[in-house]
């Protein structure tokens, strides 16, 4: 599915699905920038190797369903959401879109680093059944959420469309107010005492801050 979706962003960036979907949405039939095209899709590679990577290395779970069905629709938010968003945009590439760049290498970073950190502490024999409180994840029990909100964020940056906003505000609610008190749910009955001490002593998703 998201092989498919990722098809569909390039037919929309680079190919005749520009004209079709701007026809279709009511939108004048300019070429757009090329540059930030570019890097939307470019974004849109990195993460799904990345995703490729973590669900078939780091992933030590079972999918769900469900999640079999919100993940790759979450993602065609963010592979055709992003494209169909910046394909008006003509503005050339200036200082933001730099510091767009860096803040998704760095939520990217944050993302998959903290991950294989667990990964790693996790497989050794003597951490079996213990909660991981180190590495990133020592600044905030849900660094690697932290991460997925500065990238998404990134790419609404490249895009210079206000209502690209609204998908980076939409994955922070959907983490405050359903995954996390859900995860911290399953971790407290897992971990029991020890988790207890680790909400209290550890900022919940934003290091130093919240």
């Amino acid at each position: 599915m998201e092989l498919a979706f990722l098809w569909l962003s390039y037919w929309i960036l680079f190919q005749n699905g520009r004209n079709t979907f701007m026809n279709w949405l009511g939108m004048e039939n300019t070429t757009g920038s090329i540059s930030r095209y570019t890097i939307i899709f470019t974004f849109s590679l990195i993460v799904f190797v990345r995703i490729g990577f973590m669900m078939f290395y780091l992933l030590k779970r079972k999918i769900p369903w469900e999640e079999s069905i919100a993940i790759p629709m979450a993602f065609a938010l963010y592979y055709v959401g992003f494209a169909l968003l910046v394909l008006p945009n003509q503005q050339p590439i200036d200082f933001l879109d730099y510091f767009g760049i860096l803040l998704f290498l760095f939520g990217s970073f944050i993302n998959t680093y903290s991950e294989l950190q667990r990964h790693f502490w996790k497989n050794r024999p003597e951490n079996k059944g213990k909660l991981y409180t180190q590495g990133l994840f020592s600044y905030a029990m849900h660094v690697n959420y932290f991460g997925d909100v500065c990238w998404v964020t990134a790419c609404a940056i490249i895009t210079r469309n206000w209502y690209a906003v609204l998908i980076p505000v939409f994955l922070l609610c959907f983490f405050i107010f359903y995954n996390i008190p859900k995860l911290d749910q399953y971790l407290a009955s897992k971990y029991g005492e020890a988790f207890d001490l680790y909400r209290r002593q550890t900022k919940k998703l934003t290091p130093f801050i919240y």
